[in-house]
């Protein structure tokens, strides 16, 4: 294909992508991220928008991929470090383990942003990919491939507060420019880059309910709780059980104490590195490493939005069987 076919070619994709998206709903409430759109009931950005949809038309996994999902700001890089350790335990040693010289993010790819135009643009000796996209939206690929898929929940008070100030960092735009309380009325009505948060949530709880051999559901508190116990389920999820011996020399623990928040934000690589994605700005590592608590929105909420909150979720997962 001539450079000139390739340039034609890549106008009429784009064309393709804004028709779809200009006829869709827009919303302009989060404003670090200017004009969201709702497409199969959730907001992206724009060009996260077009990268989702190229995503499900052409994204091919590999038999043997693992797939890590998650709402942003919901553990995502802690599940990438632990998931890794896990796989790659026999490969790598206290030394050479790459995250101790790169981004979680960097190791494994997102499909909706590294991967999005170019599946094969990837290291295929790591066998995970990582993404936002809901459940319902997933690629059929993914659907009806023998991928494991693990997800990854978290506290959506918590979740809340860490994707405003991410947002705000990031974009730049400053606090006055978007208080909390702008933030909590567009996050109650779900209307935020891939929200509403219950339906994400929702959509990966019933799979995993649903098809509990291909779909795992973890919480990020409960990984906070009893870290050892939660990666030896997620191991043995996986296929890469631990051996007796394993578990009695404490390999579990080793694996939680290497991915921890404490050592992981100590690592020069993530106290002064970047993040460089395309399309996006760039991100300093440390933006990803702000406290890594769980209930840090007692910092910031009020008992009284707290429990309106609360009381949406409750009503939105009422009859779920998730708490």
């Amino acid at each position: 294909m001539t450079d000139a076919s390739k340039t034609n070619e890549s106008s009429n994709t784009n064309n393709k992508y804004e028709e779809i998206i200009s006829n869709l709903p827009q919303d302009n409430g989060w404003k670090p991220f200017g004009k969201l759109y709702n497409y199969q009931g959730f907001w992206y950005a724009p060009s996260l928008l077009q990268n989702v949809i190229s995503a499900q038309q052409s994204f091919t996994p590999q038999p043997k991929d693992f797939i890590l999902c998650s709402s942003p700001k919901s553990g995502t890089a802690w599940l990438k470090a632990l998931t890794f350790s896990i796989v790659s335990r026999n490969q790598v040693d206290d030394s050479t383990n790459p995250l101790l010289k790169k981004l979680p993010h960097e190791i494994v790819p997102f499909m909706e942003i590294e991967l999005a135009q170019n599946s094969s643009n990837r290291n295929l000796d790591i066998p995970f990919v990582a993404t936002h996209i809901p459940y319902t939206s997933m690629p059929k690929s993914i659907i009806d491939s023998d991928c494991k898929i693990i997800y990854i929940s978290r506290d959506p008070k918590d979740v809340l507060i860490s994707h405003w100030i991410f947002d705000i960092k990031v974009s730049g735009i400053g606090l006055e420019s978007f208080p909390l309380e702008e933030a909590l009325e567009q996050y109650c009505k779900g209307v935020y880059p891939f929200g509403p948060y219950w339906d994400h949530v929702l959509g990966f709880w019933k799979a995993s309910l649903e098809f509990p051999e291909k779909v795992l559901f973890v919480k990020y508190e409960d990984l906070k709780t009893d870290g050892p116990f939660h990666v030896t389920r997620m191991a043995k999820f996986m296929g890469h059980p631990f051996s007796v011996e394993e578990k009695q020399q404490g390999v579990p623990e080793k694996i939680v104490n290497m991915c921890s928040f404490e050592n992981l934000s100590s690592l020069e690589v993530n106290k002064n590195g970047k993040y460089n994605l395309p399309d996006l700005p760039t991100v300093e590592n440390k933006s990803f490493f702000r406290k890594g608590k769980a209930g840090d929105w007692k910092n910031h909420l009020t008992n009284e939005k707290a429990e309106k909150l609360d009381q949406i979720m409750k009503e939105k997962f009422s009859g779920s069987g998730l708490v």
